[in-house]
């Protein structure tokens, strides 16, 4: 089986708009997609921008960021098992996120 990243993007004001009630419910979807037999992790990430490094004139330099023309920013992953493309993005059909935004499938190299 080959390993694949799940990478979940999304405008996080979406968040901001859900009561507590849809929250709860959302939050409960994720931690019961987590859980399925071909998961085999994943994390939230926080809110906060981040950093991003590049070389410039042979020298590293660190900004914060990453900043995009989108508003999406990447808020989270899981790692699956599937046998390929087809079968992993079959898995992921259901998962509660495509509610919320965009999921984007990528194999993991050397899996």
């Amino acid at each position: 089986m080959s390993q694949y990243m799940i990478l979940l993007y999304d405008d996080p004001s979406v968040w901001t708009k859900l009561s507590p009630e849809e929250m709860q419910k959302a939050m409960e979807k994720y931690m019961a997609w987590g859980k399925k037999p071909f998961t085999l992790g994943g994390k939230r990430l926080t809110q906060d921008a981040g950093r991003v490094m590049r070389t410039q004139g042979g020298q590293p330099h660190t900004m914060d960021g990453p900043y995009s023309e989108t508003k999406e920013v990447l808020g989270g992953f899981y790692t699956i098992e599937a046998a390929d493309y087809d079968e992993a993005v079959e898995r992921t059909l259901d998962h509660p996120h495509l509610q919320f935004g965009t999921i984007e499938v990528r194999q993991i190299f050397g899996t």
